[in-house]
């Protein structure tokens, strides 16, 4: 993997850029896209966010009229473009933009433990670390290897994809030390905890109180209690619709009973298809069920798509999940 070095002069080098993210982009992949963007228009570059949406999440209203779905650039590697895709391991996690950035040398800035990461070369810079909680934080990294001070908007864009991806510091341990000093100088350029925990957890819909009722009250244990199940029908995802889902709320009641160590929640997104959400706490590592299924996350909380009903794909995640708790 490349070092902060290389992935600088990839930057230096350029002049125009399209940053890129996962599809169905959550609050850290958002928020390291906007930041990014910002210091490279400070550089005095040229540059786009990009996403294939769709934009699940509440919290991101307030971002998505910033992004393009599809980047209006002529002539691939001609026009001096270059990409770079923040908060997943490659081309093919961004969707419909695959083939458009297969036009441009391209980095990477991800903070997952992924097999699939490409190999890094210097025209490609592959910079990776699945120890930092946020790939927001290895954005704040980078902007300090450039020599930029934030701005008020880009730590508040950083502490709001921070925020996400720890659960507003729940998920974090004696091992963050770093997240916690980048958080404070985030705080001192202008950023408000206060007003980011409004942003993530504000604004809430009736409705999506009502759905993860209903969610809660389908559950299911197995395996004397470690392991929780529950769904989401179609007909709720029709009539609910993505806005009224608050995953984040959900996982947190689930994950706070008693002996649970692990949480399936899943949706039927389509008559053919389901996602999947998983969640753990501490030893049970989701990312390798996931992966199972081509599916990716980290070790405490992952996802995947599978072809099947809820009753069908049920089945195949406690088929799953009987290594950890089976001996």
């Amino acid at each position: 993997m490349s070092s902060i070095a290389e992935l600088v002069e990839f930057i230096n080098a350029g002049s125009k850029f399209i940053i890129a993210g996962h599809k169905e982009p959550d609050g850290d992949c958002v928020g390291s896209q906007l930041a990014l963007r910002s210091a490279l228009l400070r550089l005095g570059k040229e540059a786009i966010v990009c996403s294939a949406g769709p934009y699940k999440r509440t919290e991101l209203r307030n971002y998505i009229e910033q992004f393009e779905s599809i980047p209006q650039e002529p002539d691939g590697t001609e026009s001096g473009t270059k990409a770079i895709i923040v908060d997943c391991s490659g081309k093919e996690r961004t969707g419909e933009l695959h083939e458009i950035l297969d036009k441009y040398p391209c980095a990477i800035i991800d903070h997952h433990a992924a097999a699939s990461h490409p190999p890094s070369t210097p025209q490609t810079p592959v910079y990776v670390d699945a120890a930092a909680p946020s790939c927001t934080l290895l954005i704040y990294r980078l902007m300090t290897a450039l020599g930029l001070q934030l701005t008020e908007e880009e730590a508040t864009l950083l502490l709001f994809g921070l925020c996400t991806d720890t659960g507003f510091f729940r998920h974090m341990t004696e091992k963050n030390a770093e997240a916690f000093d980048a958080t404070a100088e985030m705080i001192r350029r202008g950023a408000s905890p206060k007003n980011v925990f409004g942003i993530i957890n504000g604004g809430k819909s009736l409705n999506s109180r009502i759905l993860v009722g209903n969610i809660l009250s389908r559950t299911k244990a197995y395996f004397d209690g470690r392991l929780l199940i529950s769904s989401e029908t179609l007909e709720e995802s029709n009539i609910f619709g993505f806005e009224s889902r608050d995953s984040d709320s959900l996982n947190q009641m689930l994950l706070s009973i008693k002996d649970v160590e692990a949480v399936v929640v899943i949706r039927q997104e389509s008559v053919e298809n389901c996602t999947v959400s998983l969640r753990s706490i501490d030893n049970i590592n989701v990312a390798k069920i996931a992966a199972s299924f081509n599916g990716g996350g980290h070790k405490n909380a992952a996802g995947l798509t599978m072809k099947g009903d809820i009753s069908f794909v049920k089945q195949k995640m406690i088929e799953s999940f009987s290594e950890f708790f089976i001996q």
